[in-house]
């Protein structure tokens, strides 16, 4: 029977109007929360075994009365269930067996079906005006169940409700006035007895209301109106209109239904009724159970809940497995159909859980998921209202109690969530996560009104915190043995904690507190470490006491790099509030600063020295030709500029004398290295017996050498001498910087520069000795040997040693020996080949040489580059040994062919010049010269003028052995003579294209009684003449006006050549005549004035 939960209200007697529980209403008649917090304490969830027999009967009563098909994803079996909840409960078989029969043999609850109709869509409409007034009758028909089938399968028929259930059992909404979407909200309780055999049933109906046809064509709109009006006149007056039924079997439905129905119709006239919302529940009432008469419902499910969290969580750490906050099917199967049966809304529901896990919180950590849920349910379904003062104290118990906890955590966030735990920074932002969204909640905020906000509640917890961790870290780290040494290794290992917990702040910690609370972590950690970090290092230094040991110095070293390091963490001095405890700290360290240096001049010493004395001075590999001790010097200084950069001192004027102090110790070191390695090598040198070992032993000195040199070259990038000269700016004189450190620098790369130079020379004197024995043997060897052969021996000579130094020599040095090696060289083959100046052979042989020893030291562009190669010294040889190697009528020709190129260089006429006029006719082979006139003669004879006549001889005479000289007629007394006489030669084309082919013009004085004096010679080159192939068309032929000129007064160094040559007949007569020639220039020198 149902139970009327609020007034009636009757309508016509046959109908009862059916008692309405709205939304608000039910939830004020439902299970009030707990009274006090105290009813759910402790938070251990630990109940005593008179609390667990009440609960175990509760859950095992909601077994044996469930309701309803099972939810998806929920245990169906009651045996599974039972098993589940003896387990939970920790029950002997024999103690289940027993509650279990007891709990059978409990009244039945009374069976409810909570219905809420919620509204209606696209109905029809059955008044005039196209819209009905609808409303509901609803109720339950008890033992009318058709096995296999639902009553909606049954006859169709108008009043199902009416006719089928009595009044008092039927049910009615209220009435929606013009519309064809109703919305009721309306909830209702209804009994049954049997669910397998009960149904529900709900009809829909236009209230009809008696109106005149007058009033009823006042509201006619259309056809359908009119329709409507003629149905109206037949039926009976007041009689309402069937809009259409629900039918459902309550054994179909589950314990929650939230579900869209079709109506139904009676006829087939309109299939299509619309819809109906409904929401389904199914209850009890009057439960038997001791807990359910003597508790609250709520607090029931509570402790229900809590009992089975616990056994969850045991059965997670007994599998060595952690508990991720859900619930096992079977707990939640049981959990729901309590909650269901017991009518707790969603609200009670949300504030068990959130009670419950947020103690288990407290005591187990678990995803935040779960609270965050919780939280949502509870701010969304917030009315603050509905709770009594002690409930609310309750809730802001427990609000505060988590907060607390939280802030606990927070403060100790370094110990609770380490980074060695890899889920520890998700576990450390869902901790914030749930604390910022619980101080976000309307309910936190109108419990907990005096509760500061959160970010400045998490700050002062860091803060604190991070004061607490120092503490702890310092006392971690206190000494066993009381000392200053011990003291400061203490205290440097403190601050190397403070910066690795900083850069975890940083790079970490601090992103999860901004991203969360938008509170900076970094700033808040480093603005109260480096205060207590300044306090103890400024004691510690202090008592320090002058002149320290070297561990004392190194000790502070590191504390010093240390807090520079602390400082480059915080924010520049530009985005600072105020003044740091730690600003200035680097003046703390002043007196220790000579101990810094003395140490690391000291230690980078002991290291060079070690480093030689181990040394083999054998090449680290192919590509690296230097020894083991330079690579540990590069270290050593590389340490040193290191050692620099660390200590980077503030104050510019010491921190310009400090680099002033690392510079002079790098090149004293090398300088010492220098004299170390050069000992090592005449250590290992001595008795050796193998001179090429001593010779790859110096070729490994002159690469450390250079490699050395590279180093040094390096110091002003290492020590930053660009951004010291910009911070010293005018506090230094103008100047000083350069005359200082560069001039150390440069001193020391000159030192070096002369000890690599030594080194190289020593190597070039050991191969010179070899260069100068195959020379002097190749211009030794007999002459059927072709020179390309007798040059073999000295070309193998220098491809080995060459390449054994291009192997064992770095490359700048080798380039540094070969241009030693050529030097010398070119000067042994410059003395042998004046000593063979008269033998072509030899000279041929030396020329040669020369050539392919150019060849050898280029090396096809990985030697000497040809702007070294080609110097004035081997220019002048190779000319010498061009002439020396050529035949005498080579040479000859050589010489006809300088004085052409004399003569087209000539322009000056004070020795007079001739006019001719020359041409070539091939097809008689015939060169036509016409000798036109000769001017401005010089007055050779004693009366003031000459008696000039001209000699035609075409040169060389080996080149036109058969053609005679010839002269024209003497003119007497006549310095500007006219000549005009033409002379012919009998000549081939090809004779007069020779290189140095010329036609000499002889000028000279007749003289009766003696040799005729010469005038002068002009010389006309046969290549140039018209007529010949290659030169120009035969046309009118020009004249030619030829400057007269003299043989050179110092001697041709030709002709000088032809001279040493006493056995060949040709070369002594042509220098003869020439030597005549130049005797004869001689005796005439140029009047002055013309």
């Amino acid at each position: 029977m149902a139970t009327p939960l609020s007034h009636t209200q009757r309508r016509p007697p046959f109908l009862r109007q059916a008692i309405k529980i709205r939304p608000r209403r039910v939830r004020e008649l439902q299970d009030p929360l707990p009274q006090t917090a105290a009813e759910i304490e402790p938070p251990s969830h630990h109940f005593s075994p008179e609390e667990r027999a009440l609960l175990y009967e509760e859950a095992i009563y909601t077994i044996l009365h469930r309701l309803g098909r099972p939810e998806p994803g929920h245990v169906t079996e009651a045996s599974e269930l039972l098993l589940y909840l003896r387990e939970a409960f920790h029950l002997e078989p024999e103690e289940h067996q027993q509650m279990l029969q007891r709990v059978q043999e409990l009244e039945k609850p009374i069976f409810c079906l909570k219905a809420t109709v919620k509204q209606a869509k696209g109905i029809l409409g059955k008044d005039v005006s196209g819209f009905s007034d609808p409303y509901c009758l609803l109720g339950i028909e008890q033992g009318v169940g058709v096995p296999g089938g639902s009553p909606g399968a049954r006859r169709r028929q108008k009043a199902v409700v009416k006719h089928t259930i009595p009044e008092e059992q039927t049910h009615r909404t209220r009435v929606v006035t013009q519309t064809l979407n109703p919305v009721w909200d309306e909830t209702f309780i209804l009994e049954f007895k049997d669910i397998s055999s009960a149904s529900f049933h709900l009809d829909m109906w236009d209230m009809d209301t008696v109106e005149s046809v007058r009033q009823k064509l006042g509201e006619l709109t259309d056809l359908h109106g009119l329709r409507r009006i003629l149905k109206e006149v037949r039926k009976d007056k007041g009689q309402d209109d069937f809009l259409g039924n629900v039918v459902l079997r309550l054994q179909d439905l589950r314990c929650q239904e939230d579900q869209w129905y079709p109506l139904e119709p009676c006829t087939e006239t309109y299939p299509d009724r619309g819809q109906c919302h409904l929401q389904f529940q199914l209850i009890h009432k009057r439960r038997a159970t001791t807990a359910s008469r003597s508790q609250p419902s709520y607090t029931v499910h509570l402790h229900l809940l809590q009992q089975l969290m616990s056994h969850e969580v045991t059965q997670h750490q007994t599998g060595s497995t952690s508990w991720d906050g859900s619930l096992s099917p079977q707990a939640t199967t049981v959990l729901f159909l309590h909650a269901t049966q017991k009518d707790l809304s969603d609200f009670h529901r949300s504030m068990a859980q959130w009670l419950a896990y947020s103690r288990l919180y407290q005591n187990l950590e678990f995803p935040s998921s779960c609270l965050l849920h919780a939280i949502t349910s509870i701010e969304y379904q917030w009315i603050q209202g509905r709770l009594k003062a002690e409930q609310m104290e309750e809730l802001a118990a427990s609000f505060s109690s988590l907060l607390a906890y939280g802030l606990s955590l927070i403060r100790k966030f370094r110990s609770v969530f380490p980074l060695s735990v890899p889920d520890s920074p998700a576990r450390l932002q869902a901790l914030l996560r749930v604390l910022a969204q619980m101080c976000k909640m309307k309910a936190f905020g109108e419990l907990c009104p005096s509760s500061q906000p959160l970010p400045r509640l998490v700050t002062e917890a860091l803060r604190t915190g991070t004061v607490e961790w120092f503490h702890v870290k310092q006392q971690h780290h206190q000494p066993m043995v009381q000392g200053l040494l011990e003291a400061g290794k203490a205290l440097l290992n403190l601050v190397q904690d403070v910066i690795g917990d900083l850069r975890q702040c940083q790079l970490t910690w601090g992103k999860i507190f901004h991203n969360v609370l938008k509170i900076d972590l970094f700033s808040t950690a480093f603005l109260e470490l480096q205060w207590l970090v300044a306090k103890r290092v400024q004691d510690h230094v202090v008592a320090v006491e002058c002149p320290m040991s070297l561990e004392m110095g190194e000790s502070l070293f590191q504390l010093y790099v240390s807090l520079k390091e602390l400082c480059l963490l915080g924010p520049v001095p530009s985005e600072r509030d105020g003044v740091l405890a730690l600003d200035g700290f680097h003046r703390w360290f002043q007196p220790a600063i000579p101990s810094w240096l003395q140490k690391t001049y000291s230690v980078a010493l002991a290291r060079v020295q070690r480093a030689v004395q181990m040394d083999k001075l054998v090449p680290l590999g192919e590509l690296t030709k230097h020894s083991t001790s330079a690579v540990d010097l590069s270290t050593c200084f590389a340490q040193i500029s290191h050692t620099a950069r660390q200590l980077d001192w503030p104050d510019v004027e010491e921190a310009f004398m400090i680099t002033v102090k690392f510079v002079e110790d790098t090149c004293r070191l090398a300088l010492v290295y220098c004299s170390l390695i050069k000992a090592r090598a005449r250590e290992l040198s001595a008795g050796q017996k193998d001179q090429g070992q001593a010779a790859n032993m110096l070729c490994v000195v002159v690469n450390d050498m250079e490699q050395l040199r590279l180093v040094i070259g390096k110091l002003p990038t290492q020590l930053a001498w660009e951004a010291l000269e910009q911070r010293v700016g005018t506090m230094l004189e103008q100047g000083q910087l350069q005359n200082t450190l560069h001039a150390q620098l440069q001193g020391a790369l000159a030192g070096l520069g002369h000890e690599i130079r030594t080194g190289v020379r020593t190597l070039a004197e050991q191969l010179e000795v070899g260069i100068a024995k195959h020379i002097q043997k190749l211009v030794g060897v007999r002459e059927s040997v072709l020179p390309e052969d007798a040059i073999l021996p000295l070309m193998k000579f220098l491809e080995v040693e060459l390449c054994y130094m291009n192997t064992n020599l770095v490359q700048e040095n080798f380039s540094s020996l070969l241009t030693l090696l050529w030097t010398h060289t070119l000067t042994v083959l410059a003395e042998v080949a004046a000593s063979q100046r008269s033998s072509p052979l030899a000279s041929s042989r030396l020329r040669t040489a020369l050539q392919n020893l150019e060849i050898c030291f280029h090396a096809e562009g990985c030697g000497l580059p040809p702007e070294a190669l080609h110097t004035a010294t081997f220019q002048a040889l190779q000319r010498d040994l061009l002439l020396q190697a050529a035949s005498s009528r080579e040479l000859i020709q050589q010489y006809f062919c300088s004085r052409v190129r004399q003569q087209a260089e000539t322009t000056s006429e004070g020795l007079g010049a001739v006019t001719v006029k020359a041409s070539y006719r091939a097809s008689e082979q015939k060169l036509r010269v016409e000798l036109l006139s000769a001017s401005n003669l010089l007055p050779l004879d004693s009366n003031g003028t000459s008696d000039p006549f001209v000699q035609l001889t075409l040169e060389p005479r080996h080149v036109f052995p058969e053609l005679a000289p010839r002269e024209t007629q003497k003119h007497k007394k006549d310095l500007h003579p006219l000549f005009d006489e033409t002379f012919e030669f009998l000549v081939p084309a090809e004779p007069c294209q020779t290189e140095g082919a010329c036609l000499l013009l002889t000028v000279l004085d007749h003289d009766r009684l003696g040799t005729d004096d010469l005038e002068g010679e002009a010389f006309l080159p046969l290549r140039s003449v018209p007529g010949l192939p290659g030169s120009e068309e035969l046309g009118e032929v020009p004249q030619t006006r030829l400057p007269l000129t003299y043989p050179a007064p110092n001697g041709d160094p030709i002709l000088q050549l032809l001279e040493s040559r006493k056995g060949d007949r040709e070369a002594q007569g042509f220098v003869r005549l020439r030597r005549q020639r130049a005797k004869q220039a001689s005796q005439h020198a140029l009047q002055p004035g013309r």
